[in-house]
């Protein structure tokens, strides 16, 4: 089973849920802001890919919270806190098939991993 997680009114999501149907792939769609996201998977998403991979530092989120709380953000467990009160600041989209974990859209790694 496919999962992407991300927020419904995010223009990447769209473009990804859009590839993703034109190419037959089935998912499921867990919106953030309706669905939320637990520490469990955020550690393992951080565990198997850095959390500076999941850490979106040009959303608009990152730029709202203080620069105290932004230079707080130093390690995984530090990161896993900030994401968890701010699951927009989760890079987006993340997608999940089987044990393949991909962040952000990119058409050539989306043809690898479903085509």
């Amino acid at each position: 089973m496919t999962t992407v997680y991300g927020i419904k009114t995010c223009d990447t999501i769209r473009k990804t849920l859009a590839w993703l149907k034109q190419n037959d792939v089935t998912f499921h769609f867990h919106d953030y802001r309706v669905d939320g996201i637990d520490k469990k998977k955020l550690e393992q998403w951080s565990s198997k890919l850095g959390w500076e991979i999941l850490l979106n530092k040009k959303s608009t989120t990152w730029r709202s919270i203080s620069p105290q709380q932004q230079s707080a953000v130093t390690n995984k467990k530090s990161a896993v806190a900030i994401l968890l009160e701010n699951p927009t600041l989760i890079k987006r989209p993340v997608i999940e098939s089987g044990s393949n974990l991909l962040v952000g859209f990119d058409e050539e790694k989306l043809e690898e991993m479903f085509g």
